[in-house]
């Protein structure tokens, strides 16, 4: 079975073991790439729209663990 990885923010956020403002952080400073760990999902949403961002979970986590993103923040708190 094929294992959906597309999140809205607050439950990517959650998967992550982050918070909503720091997921989009990651994506507003270029670590998460357009396509590949986030994209604009206008479901539900009629024209004129302004579509939030899904995240592909695995490929953000990948992000994070390589570069160790937030771990001063673990180990701080």
């Amino acid at each position: 079975m094929i294992e959906n990885v597309w999140y809205p923010c607050s439950l990517a956020a959650q998967k992550l073991g982050l918070k909503d403002n720091q997921l989009s952080e990651l994506r507003e400073y270029v670590y998460f790439k357009p396509g590949i760990h986030w994209k604009s999902s206008p479901l539900g949403e009629l024209k004129p729209w302004s579509p939030k961002a899904i995240y592909n979970v695995n490929a953000c986590k990948k992000v994070i663990n390589k570069y160790n993103l937030f771990k001063v923040n673990k180990i701080a708190a």
